[in-house]
C-alpha cells in the first residue's frame, strides 16, 4: 500500500497516541467536578490549554476546544453573522472553500444572507482589489482559507487582514485546517481561525477555534458546563492533551518536515515532464505538501481507480466534496471543465519514502499507457 492522501487525513503520532492514553488512566475526573479527581483533571486542562496557547501565540482565553474543523467553521461563521446580524447580512467567500465552508454559507443564505465570491486569480490566490470593490458597510463577514486543500495555494491572509482594517465592524474567519505545520500562520488581524488536529497527526473527533479576546459570537451547542462560553460539553481532557501534543510537534519541526516534503515535491515535477498529456494544476507558490494534477482526455476519477487498484491511495478533490462534480479549485484557476474533471490530487509527507514515490512512478507509467490506449 503507498499512501499518497495526507493531506485527507494523517496517521496519529505515536508520541500523541501515548499523551492522549496516559492522559485516560491518569485523570478520570470530570474537570467540572468539585471532588480531589474533578480538581486535579481541571488543573491539568488549565495547563494544557495555556500551554496551546503559547504554541500559537494567543490567550488561552481565546482557544474554543471542538469536534473538528467543519464544527469549527460552523460555529465562527454561524457564530459571528447571528451575534452581528445587526450589523448587516453581507458575506465574502471564495469557491475553493472547505464544504463545512460552503455549506454554512449556503445555510445562511437560505436565511436571507447575502453572498458574493471573490474572483480567483490564475496563481489560485483572490483578487484583492475584488475584495476592495466587493466590501461595504453591511459587510458583517470574509471567510477565507488559508491553505486550498485540493492545489495547495496559499492565501494572501495578511494583505486580506489589512484590507479589512478600514471596515472595522467586518470579521475575519481563517480556515487553516490545511496550514498547520506546513506553512507560517498568521493571526494578525484574524478574528476566528479553524484548526483540525487530524491533518498534522493527530487524533480525529477533535479541533480548535481561535477567537480573539473580545469577540462576541452566538454558541451554536447549548447547555452544560465547559471551558468557555461560546461551546458546551464537558471538557475532554484526554483529546486536549493530545492536540497539545501534536501541535508542538508539527510547529517545532516544521522546517525540517517542510525541506523533505519539498524534495519528494520536486522530485515528482521532474519525473512528470516527462508525460506529455500531464498538466499540473498546481501553482509553483503552493504549499509542496499537495501536488494536483490532470492527465489529458482521462478522467481523474478513472485515474484514481487505476492507481486504487494497484495499492496507491490518491484523492480526486478533497475528501469532503461531492462525487461527479469537476474540482471547484481546478476550474477557478484553469478555466477548463475538462481538465478539472481529469485532475487528481497526490498528497506528501515527511513520512513518505523515496521507495514509496519510485514504486509509484512505475505504478503511474503503467496506468498512464493503459487508460491512454482505450
Amino acid at each position: 500500500m503507498i499512501y499518497l492522501d495526507y493531506s485527507a487525513n494523517t496517521p496519529s503520532d505515536p508520541a500523541v497516541l501515548e499523551a492522549f492514553c496516559r492522559a485516560e488512566r491518569e485523570y478520570i475526573g470530570n474537570p467540572n467536578s468539585t471532588h480531589p479527581c474533578g480538581r486535579a483533571a481541571a488543573l491539568e486542562m488549565e495547563r494544557v490549554t495555556k500551554s496551546i496557547a503559547e504554541l500559537l501565540h494567543c490567550d488561552p482565553s481565546e482557544i474554543i476546544y471542538t469536534s473538528g474543523a467543519s464544527e469549527s467553521n460552523n460555529l465562527a461563521i454561524k457564530g459571528i453573522v447571528e451575534a452581528h446580524r445587526h450589523i448587516g447580512k453581507h458575506i465574502i467567500s471564495t469557491t475553493l472553500e472547505h464544504s463545512s465552508v460552503g455549506g454554512s454559507l449556503t445555510a445562511l443564505q437560505n436565511q436571507g444572507y447575502e453572498i458574493d465570491l471573490l474572483d480567483i486569480r490564475r496563481d489560485g490566490t483572490i483578487d484583492t482589489e475584488h475584495l476592495r470593490e466587493l466590501l461595504r458597510k453591511d459587510t458583517v463577514l470574509v471567510v477565507i482559507g488559508a491553505v486550498d486543500s485540493e492545489i495547495g495555494v496559499k492565501q494572501p491572509i495578511q494583505e486580506i487582514a489589512r484590507i479589512l482594517e478600514a471596515y472595522p465592524k467586518c470579521h475575519f474567519h481563517v480556515d487553516a485546517t490545511q496550514a498547520v505545520g506546513k506553512c507560517e500562520l498568521f493571526r494578525d488581524g484574524v478574528d476566528t481561525m479553524s484548526i483540525a488536529p487530524h491533518k498534522f497527526y493527530g487524533l480525529n473527533g477533535c479541533g480548535l477555534l481561535l477567537k480573539r479576546k473580545g469577540l462576541v459570537i452566538e454558541p451554536q451547542i447549548h447547555g452544560g458546563t465547559s471551558t468557555t462560553l461560546y461551546r458546551s460539553g464537558t471538557p475532554a481532557l484526554s483529546l486536549a492533551v493530545s492536540i497539545e501534543c501534536a501541535l508542538r510537534l508539527a510547529l517545532e519541526n516544521q522546517t525540517e518536515r517542510t525541506a523533505k516534503v519539498a524534495s519528494l515535491h520536486q522530485d515528482l515535477l521532474e519525473f512528470f515532464k516527462g508525460y506529455p498529456l500531464v498538466r499540473i494544476n498546481s501553482p509553483e507558490s503552493a504549499v509542496p505538501h499537495i501536488l494536483n494534477l490532470s492527465v489529458r482526455g482521462v478522467k481523474g476519477s478513472v485515474f484514481q481507480q487505476a492507481l486504487s487498484e494497484q495499492g496507491v491511495c490518491v484523492s480526486v478533490k478533497s475528501a469532503c466534496s461531492s462525487d461527479g462534480m469537476p474540482s471547484k479549485s481546478v476550474f477557478a484557476v484553469s478555466h477548463d471543465r475538462k481538465n478539472a474533471l481529469s485532475s487528481w490530487r497526490i498528497s506528501l509527507s515527511h513520512l513518505t519514502t523515496s521507495e514509496e514515490l519510485e514504486e509509484f512512478k512505475k505504478i503511474f507509467d503503467r496506468c498512464y499507457q493503459t487508460l491512454l490506449q482505450k
